[in-house]
């Protein structure tokens, strides 16, 4: 399929349009190096699906999330036609290429001191898992891909002191939340983050979680809050 590319690849990301064909296909994506995750949506609301698909390279070709839901991850070669993204392109099923349809894909790839893509297991304490991203995070997405809780936003913008406690959910029309409702706060620290809190939704014990994180500054510059 031919597509439409504008790439950053010194911040490992880019943004790639293309039209359906009906059959599955490669897609280039411009980045150099092969995305840790890609966020895929259709442009026609009157196609068959068009709700925000997410890969992440945690889950793997078989696997996907919609970052419009809660559910947890579910399996299917419609989505990623099993097929892990390369340097140059990343693959779609049918799920993303309906006939004459046309999509746009976000791809973001890691960058050391920049942005970081992962997983944690959660151990159901206050002590919380740390998570070593290799900066202060600035901006952190994260996801419990074992059950079905929202996709949580946390940010120093928005509450720049610890704990940050300050939520929203890409997956909820929901506003803001604050920890004296939910009661799941992060310690953002000079080179990761840490969960303060057992609750299921970013710290039930054995569950996965998957996270995308954007840095403040680079770690050589960053400092503890």
């Amino acid at each position: 399929i031919s597509s439409q590319v504008s790439a950053n690849p010194t911040n490992g990301f880019s943004v790639v349009t293309w039209t359906g064909t009906s059959s599955s296909a490669t897609i280039g994506h411009g980045l150099g190096v092969a995305p840790s995750m890609i966020i895929a949506k259709c442009r026609v609301t009157s196609a068959v699906y068009n709700n925000w698909g997410v890969y992440h390279t945690i889950l793997g070709n078989t696997k996907y999330l919609e970052l419009s839901n809660s559910g947890a991850a579910g399996t299917g070669s419609t989505w990623w036609n099993n097929t892990s993204p390369t340097s140059s392109v990343f693959s779609i099923g049918t799920q993303f290429s309906e006939n004459n349809s046309t999509y746009v894909a976000y791809c973001f790839a890691a960058i050391p001191g920049f942005s970081a893509f992962g997983s944690y297991t959660g151990n159901g304490s206050a002590d919380g898992p740390f998570v070593f991203c290799g900066f202060r995070p600035r901006f952190i997405l994260i996801k419990n891909i074992s059950s079905a809780y929202h996709w949580e936003i946390i940010d120093t913008a928005r509450n720049p002191y610890n704990l940050s406690d300050a939520l929203l959910y890409p997956s909820s029309y929901s506003a803001e939340e604050t920890s004296a409702i939910t009661n799941r706060p992060f310690d953002i620290l000079s080179n990761g983050m840490k969960a303060r809190s057992s609750d299921s939704a970013i710290n039930a014990s054995g569950s996965t979680y998957i996270y995308a994180a954007f840095a403040d500054v680079p770690f050589k510059y960053a400092r503890g809050r």
